[in-house]
C-alpha cells in the first residue's frame, strides 16, 4: 500500500512516500522557508535510492508546496506513475475539537479542526490547506489525521490541568493537551530501544520552528510543555510560548487594538522573531549573534532559559533522569543551544562533551564517556510513525 505522509510545519513541509506495512521509504523531501518570498526555499528530495537533489523554488504557501512535492513524486523516474496510484495520505495533524487519536479527515473533522484556529493558528489552517489540496488532486486517496495530542493522553490528570473554573475543563476543555506527539512518540521508543532498557526516566526536547519538551517514563508521556494550544510553553518561532494573560489587557488598551489583533501578533511576531528583530529562523539569528546583534544573543538565551526552566521541572516529574535527547531542525543540527541548555548540569550527572556537541548534525550522542546521564541526538521519524497509524486505520 503506498501511502504518502505529509507533515506540516509552520514554516515547512517534508514528506515520505512508504510502502507498507514494510515501510520502504520510495521517496522522501522536505522544504523550509515556506512564506518567505523574498529569500525563496529549497526543494531537497531524494527518489528512491538515488542521489538528493536540491531545487531552488518560490514557495508562498503549503498548497504551492504540495504541488511541488506531487510533480517530484510522479513521471517518468518517479516511484508513481500517477497521483491515482496513492492509497492514502497520512497527516500529522494538530488539534480539533473534541477529537483526538487516528480519524478519517471527511468535512466534519475539517471543521472541528476549523473550530481550533485560533488555538492552533500557524498550523491548522496550513493542514486544513493540504487536507483539500490532496482532495481536490487525490480525491481517491483515503486522507487520515493522526492528532498529535493521542501522545500525551495517559499523562497524570494534575499535569493536565489549569486552576481554571471546573467547569471550563468540564464543558470548554480547558486544558492541557501537549503536542509534537509524533515525535515525542518516535524519541520515547527509540531511545528506549538504544538504551537497551524498558524501564528509563527520558526527556525530549523537539526544538525547531515549534518547540516543546516532554517528560517521558518508561517509554510513556508524563507530561509536555505545550497546553491548551501550540502557542504556550517555550518561546516558538514567530509565536509567543508562555505569558501572563494579563499582558494581553495592557497592550489592547495601550495600543487601542482588539483582542483578535493581539492574538493574532502573538501568533505571528513574537517568539524568535519578536525578540531578535531581526529573524524567526534560528540559523539567521545564530548568524547575527556571532556577528555582535546583541538582542540575536539575548533572543537565544530566553530560548535555552525557558528549554531549561522545563527541563528541571520536569526531572522533578520524573524523580531523576536518564536520558535527554534533541529532535526536530534546531535540536538537531544547534550545538550552541544543545550548549546552552546543558552548561552546568553537572550535579544532575549531565556530562557533556563539547567536541561531540560541535560535530553531531544529526543522530549521535553528545555525553562523555562515564556520564551518568546519555545525551542523544535523533532523526526523528515522524513520518514512520504516521504512516504506521494510518496504514493500521486503513486495513482495521
Amino acid at each position: 500500500m503506498k501511502i504518502l505522509v505529509a507533515n506540516l510545519g509552520s514554516t515547512s513541509f517534508k514528506y515520505k512516500l512508504f510502502d507498507m506495512p514494510g515501510g520502504e521509504v520510495l521517496a522522501r523531501g522536505g522544504m523550509d522557508r515556506i512564506g518567505d518570498i523574498e529569500e525563496g526555499s529549497l526543494h531537497k528530495y531524494r527518489l528512491g535510492e538515488g542521489n538528493e537533489v536540491e531545487q531552488p523554488c518560490l514557495l508562498p504557501d503549503h498548497a504551492t508546496a504540495i504541488d511541488e512535492a506531487l510533480s517530484r513524486l510522479t513521471g517518468e523516474g518517479a516511484p508513481l506513475a500517477s497521483v491515482g496510484e496513492l492509497e492514502g495520505v497520512g497527516f500529522k495533524t494538530v488539534h480539533a475539537r473534541s477529537i483526538t487519536g487516528v480519524v478519517e479527515l471527511d468535512e466534519e473533522v475539517i471543521g472541528r479542526m476549523e473550530d481550533f484556529f485560533r488555538l492552533a493558528p500557524a498550523h491548522n489552517p496550513a493542514y486544513v490547506a493540504a487536507i483539500r489540496q490532496f482532495a481536490s488532486v487525490v480525491p481517491d486517496a483515503p486522507r487520515i489525521g493522526c492528532f498529535e495530542p493521542a501522545f500525551h493522553g495517559n499523562a497524570p490528570l494534575r499535569r493536565q490541568l489549569y486552576a481554571v473554573p471546573w467547569h471550563w475543563y468540564e464543558e470548554y476543555g480547558i486544558r492541557r493537551y501537549g503536542f509534537h506527539g509524533a515525535s515525542h512518540r518516535y524519541a520515547a521508543e527509540k531511545v528506549l530501544e538504544l538504551e537497551g532498557q524498558s524501564r528509563l526516566r527520558h526527556i525530549n526536547c523537539h526544538l525547531g520552528g515549534s518547540s516543546s519538551l516532554c517528560a517521558i517514563k518508561d517509554g510513556v508521556s508524563q507530561g509536555a510543555s505545550h497546553g491548551l494550544s501550540p502557542q504556550g510553553g517555550v518561546p516558538q518561532n514567530n509565536r509567543i510560548g508562555d505569558l501572563d494573560p494579563y499582558a494581553l489587557q495592557v497592550v489592547c488598551d495601550r495600543e487601542g487594538i482588539s483582542l483578535d489583533r493581539a492574538l493574532e501578533i502573538c501568533a505571528s511576531e513574537g517568539g524568535m522573531l519578536g525578540l531578535s528583530g531581526a529573524s524567526n529562523d534560528m540559523r539567521d539569528i545564530e548568524e547575527r549573534a556571532q556577528a555582535g546583534d546583541e538582542r540575536c544573543v539575548l533572543a537565544i538565551e530566553v530560548f535555552c532559559s525557558a528549554i531549561r526552566d522545563y527541563l528541571g521541572a520536569f526531572v522533578v516529574e520524573l524523580g531523576g533522569l536518564d536520558v535527554i535527547s534533541f529532535t526536530g531542525g534546531i535540536g538537531e543540527h544547534s550545538s550552541i543551544v544543545r550548549g546552552q541548555v546543558l552548561e552546568g548540569l553537572g550535579f544532575l550527572g549531565v556530562e557533556l562533551d563539547p567536541a561531540c556537541n560541535d560535530s553531531v548534525h544529526g543522530e549521535g550522542t553528545l555525553h562523555r564517556d562515564g556520564s551518568r546521564v546519555h545525551l542523544r541526538v535523533l532523526t526523528t521519524d515522524e513520518e514512520l510513525i504516521v504512516a504506521r497509524q494510518t496504514h493500521e486505520k486503513l486495513t482495521s
